[in-house]
């Protein structure tokens, strides 16, 4: 055996049994892993072996791993889930077609969720919505502050299904599409163009028409497309 299937070895011996303490609970969520000395010692290992255990386990988003930071703790779920895969969506996303083909899976994701809220939203929800547009209304005349409005008010209809996966997927498409959206010409004539799809999309939502909705959503993504295949051509 070389030394490279040593060290992998040794590497995951200590990727497992950090990983089960980490799900038990016995390394709790936000606390430093103990000292590269510490590990070396408790399992009889080298510095290579625990650095190597330290990037597997950020690779599983297990662990935060900073510069000239001890990792810290990230309890297993949903957004480390979505993190752990990020590098991969960013690769795919730098091929042919690869934002479209996410952008894609958007539509369909939020037609579902603007006819699940035609149905199913409550008093709650319908305030949120609300609060949210009148928010990105406020906002049009700054194109940073839309920006950041125009996603939460897609995220409420993320939170609708009390569903805990679904704002662990907005927050990810808003990680993943975040380098082509924040180079979009913003205009103020643009931004209230995209308000009033959201006010026609909360309407239909208000007057309990899932047709409308999904159309409306539709309608408006379509156009959100639109707007980038004028800036960057076919992505």
């Amino acid at each position: 055996m070389d030394k490279v299937d040593e060290t992998g070895r040794a590497a995951d011996r200590v990727v497992r049994s950090l990983a089960d303490q980490i799900r038990s609970g016995a390394l709790a969520d936000g606390q430093p892993l103990p000292p590269e000395r510490d590990l070396m010692e408790a399992f009889g290992i080298s510095r290579t072996v625990v650095r190597e255990a330290v990037r597997t386990l950020s690779s599983r988003g297990l662990i935060e791993a900073r510069p000239r930071h001890r990792p810290v703790v990230r309890k297993p779920g949903y957004d480390a889930a979505f993190d752990a895969v990020g590098s991969i969506v960013t690769h795919l996303l730098g091929e042919p077609g690869g934002v479209k083909n996410l952008f894609d899976t958007r539509i369909m994701v939020e037609a579902a969720l603007v006819r699940q809220a035609a149905q199913e939203a409550g008093r709650g929800d319908i305030a949120a919505l609300k609060d949210a547009l009148a928010a990105n209304g406020a906002a049009i005349a700054d194109s940073d502050a839309f920006y950041r409005t125009d996603n939460a008010f897609h995220g409420v209809l993320y939170d609708i299904p009390r569903n805990p996966v679904l704002p662990a997927i907005h927050r990810a498409y808003t990680t993943w599409l975040a380098p082509q959206w924040s180079r979009m010409p913003r205009l103020p004539d643009r931004n209230r163009a995209n308000y009033e799809a959201h006010a026609a999309i909360f309407e239909a939502i208000l007057m309990r028409d899932p047709d409308a909705a999904e159309t409306c959503l539709r309608d408006h993504l379509d156009r959100a497309w639109a707007q980038v295949r004028e800036t960057f051509g076919d992505v």
